[in-house]
């Protein structure tokens, strides 16, 4: 096998999958359904009537909720996140309970701040319509920001990415809830039960590197995480997430979208960061390794961490590329939303599969404790 996972070998491992077990299982959720929609009317009576807010309203992109952004009259921004009824209902507390905690633990820390209901009803509220099923309610405050996609790279900025990640880590490495452990297809650990939507990746090179990964996975990653240090986690670092100085792109400036959070692999939430910090010159994980040293300077790594860091990173790929494909394909109408790390993933796929396995786990772990 060449490099990581073999990128350009005879295609003819690839079977025919079927997708009735993943699907079956993840039928009417919130992934494999659309969420019911809200209109701009909707979104500013329930702004104004839960939570006193006389807003301007603006929709945003969301994977499973129902996303708007406000502007109040006085000049604050805020988020307005209205759940997919097939959601679990746990799910929205874990999700405000844990931004609290961040809030306590780690007062400067930037991410979104949770606002309480009007009717001191607490941190959400349950909407009732005549036509839906009920979906909780919840408004948060809005970070300002350039989104990192959008701007110019640096190591700087990378290992500010490491530190704010590590602390973040280390903010919610106490923090307990009873929904942490709920069912979220993007969980890195469970890679291998996206195989069944590899029939749905159309390009056939992409389609046999993402099975190879899930091979890798199986093979060398999956036995060794029960022994793993688990926690909650933020669980989706992408550039789409982290925002940036409009002057200053390497300073972080905030952190958004906790809604893949869940508890897992500690290493696992620096994997999906470094994932996304591959660069075209250079040893192919000069950037990941610039995010893992500053993380590790904040949260240390174990010895078995550091080892299991570049099989995550390509488990991640091989779930973003296979994910990707299915939900575009099957919401075409939301397609340029969920395939806006594709490229990322297979470029940084390609540029992992450039090295050994074992020179990767090498190089990385070097890398990181000399720092």
């Amino acid at each position: 096998m060449k490099g990581y996972v073999g990128i350009g070998e005879d295609l003819s491992i690839i079977s025919d999958f079927d997708n009735g077990d993943l699907v079956g299982k993840f039928g009417g959720g919130a992934l494999d359904i659309a969420a019911p929609p809200v209109s701009i009317e909707d979104a500013k009576r329930l702004a104004r009537e839960y939570f006193g807010l006389d807003a301007k309203v603006q929709p945003l992109d969301g994977e499973r909720d129902r996303n708007f952004h406000l502007h109040d009259k006085s000049g604050q921004e805020f988020v307005l996140k209205i759940s997919h009824p097939a959601e679990d209902p746990d799910v929205s507390d874990f999700q405000s309970r844990m931004l609290l905690h961040i809030e306590a633990a780690d007062p400067d820390l930037a991410t979104p701040r949770v606002v309480r209901s009007k009717q001191d009803e607490g941190y959400r509220v349950l909407w009732h319509t005549d036509d839906q099923l009920p979906r909780w309610v919840r408004c948060l405050t809005y970070l300002a920001g350039c989104p990192m996609y959008r701007a110019k790279r640096s190591p700087i900025q990378k290992r500010n990415i490491g530190t704010f990640l590590g602390r973040l880590d280390f903010a919610l490495s106490d923090f307990r809830h009873s929904a942490e452990n709920y069912d979220l297809l993007w969980d890195t650990k469970h890679a291998a039960r996206v195989r069944p939507l590899l029939k749905n990746v159309s390009d056939e090179v992409k389609r046999a590197a993402a099975h190879r990964s899930l091979d890798h996975f199986a093979k060398y990653t999956q036995p060794n995480l029960p022994g793993m240090r688990n926690q909650v986690i933020h669980s989706d670092l992408n550039p789409h997430n982290i925002l940036v100085g409009e002057s200053r792109n390497e300073d972080i400036t905030g952190v958004i979208d906790f809604g893949d959070a869940v508890r897992s692999p500690l290493v696992q939430d620096l994997a999906i960061a470094a994932a996304y910090q591959f660069e075209p010159i250079g040893h192919p994980l000069e950037g990941p390794a610039e995010v893992a040293a500053a993380f590790h300077a904040v949260y240390p790594l174990l010895p078995e961490e550091m080892e299991i860091l570049p099989d995550l990173i390509a488990a991640r790929f091989a779930m973003a590329i296979v994910i990707s494909y299915w939900r575009a394909g099957n919401h075409p109408e939301n397609a340029d939303y969920i395939m806006r790390n594709q490229a990322a993933s297979w470029f940084g796929l390609q540029r992992l599969n450039e090295i050994s396995r074992d020179e990767a786990i090498t190089w990385l772990r070097r890398r990181i404790e000399e720092r």
